[in-house]
């Protein structure tokens, strides 16, 4: 992609593409290009530098799909703050080039910039996880040297997941900073999910049913009190309040109290039957593993109508907030002008970190079962609150950066994003691989478990209403969640409750 000539732009000799408006200089920040029009260049690059707040943009944003293809005001495009221009003539859809963010001015790889920039990373946050790194091979080697300490593997494998996975998603996001707003988001999104969907895998090969359901809520868990309360409280520590879009919110709010009541209908339906005379256990069994499918395959349509949603017929308004998102972005310019890793280099970074992340979830489910059993981990705790935690801590460390940046709508958007999508892809789809391999892995989770889930997203959902956020909504969400992590640890464990975790309704991870 880098030094390749792309539709509208061409080559300014330095390797990076330029442009052709002649209104637009080289030292101006530009931005990708919107689906309303070329815009006025220089108001759209003065609003940048003067950090306008969203509230502003919020007044001139299109929140139609009529406004974006027909203009929202008297026939006219609406542009960022209020900047009109008559429509377009033959369409608005078109090529769209490489974004100026993305463009690292190479090509193919190079051995020196690529460690370089990867050990740069996004922040100084991500730049401290990769301190991290000599656990990796130290974690590997030890897996297949010292089989028998299973507590010091288990601890290497969980701390070297964390700088893997953050390679999984710095390698997405520099994939993602070369695509449109709303496409990069999901791509980023999808790639930060890569830990989680691996770790799914192997625990559905060894058949751990009950972590597996419990490691599905636990992200959800994670996600959405945890990582969304931190992002509040890093934005509550440089500004009295952040703001976010309402499109973003209120979509993102309705679809998790949906998702949460899906997968809550299994579980409501066996306790709702379950000592019903004359029943045969086995044939409440089944019933309950048929509706799990048959949700399962439900959250998956509503996942990807969704997506069409956000990147077909909505996205010039999720794009244009996006947009707003950057303009604000306290190291925007600095950002900009960073080098940047090629797609090649994007591709190779992704091959590396994921082949490591499989290895490294090989080893940590191994040593799961002797670590509950040796050491008094229960079951709930380390499904709900330990898998989870080392799952999401690529697009927590995204998430937490672009708030403390000032970019609330790109931070709502992973920790959101993220949580929808394990609850309506990555959970059903791992139901439905285990149906095709005739695995009993139902959605029949504990209540326990499912009161904490739909509490917490009514709890998010209030935190969401006002489109404002602060240090002590954050504070609140995190204390939220480290209730729940105490509550775990303290549960019974279902192995003991139950008898064994393999197949039925006990593997469904009832505990009823």
């Amino acid at each position: 992609m880098a030094g390749a000539t792309t539709n509208g732009r061409r080559s300014n000799g330095s390797g990076l593409d330029r442009e052709k408006s002649p209104r637009r200089s080289s030292h101006q920040p530009s931005r990708s290009r919107s689906r309303h029009g070329n815009g006025d260049a220089h108001h759209d690059d003065a609003a940048a530098h003067n950090g306008r707040h969203a509230h502003h943009a919020h007044a001139t944003l299109p929140r139609t799909r009529h406004d974006i293809l027909h203009g929202g005001h008297g026939g006219h495009s609406v542009l960022h703050h209020g900047h009109r221009e008559a429509p377009r003539k033959g369409g608005l859809r078109g090529k769209i080039p490489v974004r100026r963010e993305g463009e690292s001015g190479r090509t193919g790889i190079h051995p020196l910039h690529f460690f370089k920039i990867i050990w740069r990373s996004t922040s100084w946050l991500s730049r401290a996880v990769n301190v991290l790194w000599p656990v990796v091979p130290a974690a590997i080697v030890c897996h297949f040297v010292l089989p028998d300490h299973h507590l010091l593997n288990f601890i290497l494998a969980y701390i070297g997941m964390v700088p893997a996975a953050n390679l999984v998603g710095f390698a997405g996001q520099e994939l993602a900073r070369k695509m449109p707003h709303m496409l990069g988001v999901l791509t980023e999104t999808t790639f930060a999910s890569v830990t989680e969907i691996i770790l799914f895998g192997v625990l559905l090969r060894e058949d751990r049913f009950i972590l597996i359901q419990g490691a599905i809520l636990g992200s959800i868990l994670a996600t959405m009190l945890l990582c969304l309360g931190v992002c509040f409280f890093a934005a509550g520590m440089r500004r009295d309040e952040a703001s976010f879009d309402e499109a973003i919110s209120e979509a993102g709010s309705g679809l998790l109290l949906t998702a949460g009541i899906g997968l809550a209908v299994p579980s409501i339906f066996e306790r709702s039957v379950s000592g019903t005379a004359g029943l045969d256990p086995k044939v409440l069994e089944q019933s309950v593993l048929n509706i799990s499918h048959a949700v399962a395959i439900l959250l998956l349509i509503s996942y990807l109508v969704f997506v069409w949603f956000q990147t077909k017929t909505h996205d010039g308004i999720f794009n244009a907030i996006f947009e707003e998102d950057e303009a604000r972005d306290h190291d925007r310019e600095k950002d900009i002008m960073k080098d940047k890793l090629t797609l090649t280099e994007c591709i190779l970074a992704l091959l590396i970190s994921i082949a490591l992340v499989s290895l490294l979830a090989i080893a940590l489910v191994v040593e799961i079962e002797p670590l509950i059993e040796e050491h008094g981990v229960t079951d709930p705790f380390m499904g709900l609150i330990l898998v989870p935690l080392v799952e999401k801590a690529a697009e927590h460390l995204t998430a937490i950066d672009e708030a403390w940046d000032n970019q609330m709508n790109f931070a709502l958007s992973h920790c959101l994003g993220s949580t929808l999508q394990t609850a309506l892809l990555t959970g059903p789809l791992i139901v439905i691989v285990a149906w095709g391999l005739g695995k009993p892995l139902s959605l029949d989770f504990q209540i326990f478990d499912m009161a904490m889930l739909i509490l917490s997203i009514i709890a998010v959902g209030n935190f969401l209403r006002d489109q404002k956020s602060n240090y002590l909504e954050g504070f609140l969400l995190i204390i939220l969640y480290v209730a729940i992590a105490v509550a775990a640890f303290y549960f019974p464990n279902v192995h003991a409750v139950v008898g064994v975790e393999g197949g039925g309704s006990s593997a469904g991870g009832g505990g009823h």
